[in-house]
């Protein structure tokens, strides 16, 4: 058993308390950040304690995580949880994601605060001590996240990643230069006997032993145009000369519909475009290819004295040619270059049906077809580069023990690619679980013959859309899917639920559905806990104002979580509500999730008109004994955000199914009103049950 850095880190926090135990701070964290009942020095009238950072974070290691009371102290932790726990058949290779609520959190960001009350999110502020978000910190969040019924925290990228041409005040997260080094900046000087890996070590072990898993995101298919990768593998990347790099855009092609997904038919249309003549003659081939001898130099001299302005300058000064940034894979999508990322090469070869089009001794280049190598493949696979890429995840298992991971942009992947990065993950760990970063619901069938657990889905553009009955439609046909999806009304990419129409009242409803929903995943973005309306990025199904959700003198209002020094508003009122509601929630789900997993018993609630504003969902439960009451769960609400309404749900389909005679039922759990229990004359002569519900409210039953 390796030494555990949690406990490492408990010991610098020790050592750090004692020596600060005269000072008196003014250090400040959110109430939420207290689950764990810590006496803090004061609590403001507007919800933030003071406290000795050293005692705080101290208490959140020794008297919560060590403190439960599954913790075995000769239990090593640093391995993945499944190692750790028995895992049922229903839950192997990766399965156990089914049973998952998972809680997306950005680590620099989540754990942000302006703890000394200064004005700005400081690298080192009063005391010394970082203000943006870290591993130390995040520790902290556990017994929140344990409350609201999390079972599996899922990390944006925690990798290095390059500033070279950086969007915003940080850069994004996912302009990845180094898959194996971590992110310096979420480094804790907090316990610096600790390097920034025994850090991450320590919060992975933390997490483990309160039974949370942790899942990382791998972005295989683009890295940094400052990629460390560069130096010893410049041909596994796409090269411009440097003149043109003001003149690089995607190509127009005329007689294509806007934002048009590229296929086999469109294809002579592409090529036909002088606009895409123009843009790939801009391509030039790999500095090692072309002169060997000058390039071999080069890297000789590089490395014994780097160029002051990183690597990629030194090229460009010395050669003439840069990194082609990368671009949608979508035909005329008005997005514009990504400047800070470009594209691996995937193959050594153009792909085979644009062979008819272009000489074999055309350079490499980003087009709509070469970047989509799901569809478009070539005939020699860059197997080093591949092979690469399919052991960045077994590094983390072995030295990190993670439990999972999302694969960033894995539907435009290579399938043979994407089977041998989850396929050498699963020869370390088979219950290794991956999460599909696949939009349409019609391409899970692929996704899960492919070996992933669960696709990512549309339910950020879907649910806001109660109007129109999206909502509905998602929620009900997911059920049909061969492999769930998250129940997510927001993403880091989306809109905020409680900045769309609807408000909190929205963002309430949604989020208590979401832990019912036939064959979901509950999916709690960072900061939906707190109704937070500032976006993290504007990626997806976004507004023109999107970034500008806040109050004008907001210092955050234009700033984005994936690019900027952000926090979010955890002293929003009523920022209890969500925690508060998810307490109850989830150990609702947890009683009846047997039940809940199971499509064959359930059906969508009748009530008197489609159009009318409500959603049901019936759930017969297996009861070891028989009987004809007790063994119905419905969950019903009203999905108008503004306005009351009546409706009678209709049973008869639900106690046929479930064989119930009841004219009793238990509210559960209702957002808006206390729970109570109905009777005799609670229903109609059908058997039904009229019920009255207030704008948004969910009520749960059972019968």
């Amino acid at each position: 058993m390796g030494t555990s850095q949690l406990l490492r880190m408990l010991t610098s926090l020790k050592k750090q308390e004692k020596a600060s135990s005269k000072t008196i701070f003014n250090y400040t964290i959110p109430d939420l950040w207290n689950c764990f009942n810590f006496e803090a020095t004061r609590t403001t009238p507007w919800g933030e304690l003071l406290v000795n950072p050293y005692s705080f974070y101290r208490s959140a290691i020794e008297d919560y995580i060590l403190g439960t009371e599954a913790y075995d102290t000769k239990t090593d932790y640093q391995q993945p949880l499944s190692k750790l726990i028995t895992v049922t058949d229903d839950e192997k290779n990766g399965d156990w994601l089914r049973k998952a609520s998972v809680y997306s959190m950005m680590v620099r960001t989540s754990t942000a605060w302006d703890h000394d009350r200064s004005g700005d999110l400081e690298e080192q502020n009063l005391y010394g001590l970082k203000e943006t978000g870290t591993f130390v910190k995040s520790l902290a969040l556990l017994p929140l996240l344990k409350k609201m019924g999390i079972t599996t925290v899922y990390l944006l990228p925690i990798s290095q990643f390059s500033l070279r041409d950086k969007k915003g005040d940080l850069g994004s997260p996912y302009a990845v230069s180094s898959f194996c080094q971590l992110d310096p900046a979420l480094y804790d000087n907090m316990v610096p006997e600790l390097t920034l890996a025994e850090q991450f070590q320590a919060f992975v072990e933390a997490c483990h032993i309160v039974g949370l898993r942790v899942a990382i995101d791998f972005i295989p298919r683009t890295n940094s145009v400052e990629s460390e990768l560069i130096l010893d593998h410049p041909d596994w990347f796409y090269w411009i000369h440097l003149d043109q790099k003001q003149n690089y855009y995607p190509p127009h092609v005329p007689h294509v519909g806007g934002n048009t997904q590229p296929t086999d038919e469109l294809l002579p249309f592409v090529y036909q475009s002088d606009d895409v003549w123009q843009h790939i003659r801009r391509f030039t081939i790999a500095p090692n290819l072309t002169d060997a001898k000058s390039w071999k130099k080069f890297v000789e001299n590089y490395q014994k004295k780097p160029h002051p302005d990183g690597l990629l300058s030194a090229i460009e000064s010395t050669f003439g040619i840069t990194i082609a940034p990368a671009f949608s894979d979508h035909i005329n999508d008005p997005q514009p270059p990504w400047t800070d990322v470009t594209f691996f090469r995937l193959y050594n070869d153009h792909p085979v049906i644009a062979q008819q089009y272009v000489d074999n001794n055309q350079a490499p280049y980003i087009l709509f077809d070469t970047i989509k190598g799901n569809a478009f493949k070539g005939n020699v696979p860059n197997q080093e580069l591949w092979d690469t890429l399919a052991h960045v995840l077994p590094f983390y298992q072995e030295n990190f023990g993670i439990d999972g991971a999302r694969i960033d942009m894995g539907h435009a992947l290579p399938s043979e690619l994407v089977h041998q990065i989850l396929t050498t993950a699963r020869q370390y760990d088979a219950d290794f679980a991956f999460i599909a970063e696949e939009l349409y619901a019609s391409k899970a069938w692929e996704a899960r013959h492919n070996g992933y657990n669960m696709i990512i889905g549309q339910g950020f553009f879907k649910e806001p859309r109660i109007w129109d009955h999206e909502m509905h439609n998602f929620m009900f046909e997911s059920r049909n899917l061969p492999c769930p999806v998250f129940a997510a009304g927001e993403t880091h990419d989306s809109p905020r639920l409680a900045a769309r129409d609807g408000g909190r009242s929205l963002a309430k409803m949604l989020t208590a559905l979401n832990m019912f929903m036939p064959n979901g995943i509950p999916f709690i973005n960072s900061g939906q806990e707190v109704y937070e309306t500032q976006p993290m990025n504007t990626g997806l199904d976004c507004r023109p104002n999107e970034a500008y959700m806040l109050a004008p003198n907001d210092p955050y209002n234009g700033k984005l979580a994936l690019f900027d020094k952000v926090t979010f508003h955890w002293l929003n009122d009523n920022r209890w509500d969500l925690a508060d509601m998810l307490d109850t929630l989830s150990t609702i789900r947890q009683t009846y999730l047997d039940t809940l997993l199971d499509m064959d018993g359930f059906l969508p609630v009748g009530f008197d008109s489609y159009t009318h504003h409500g959603l049901g969902f019936g759930y017969s439960i297996t009861n070891e004994i028989e009987q004809d009451y007790d063994n119905m769960l419905i969950i019903f609400a009203n999905t108008d955000v503004y306005t009351h309404h009546d409706f009678t749900i209709k049973l008869s389909e639900m106690r046929h199914k479930a064989g119930n005679h009841a004219r009793h039922a238990k509210v559960l759990y209702s957002t808006h009103q206390w729970c109570d229990e109905l009777w005799d004359d609670a229903f109609d002569q059908n058997w039904n049950l009229p019920v009255s519900l207030a704008p948004g409210e969910v009520r749960i039953f059972l019968i």
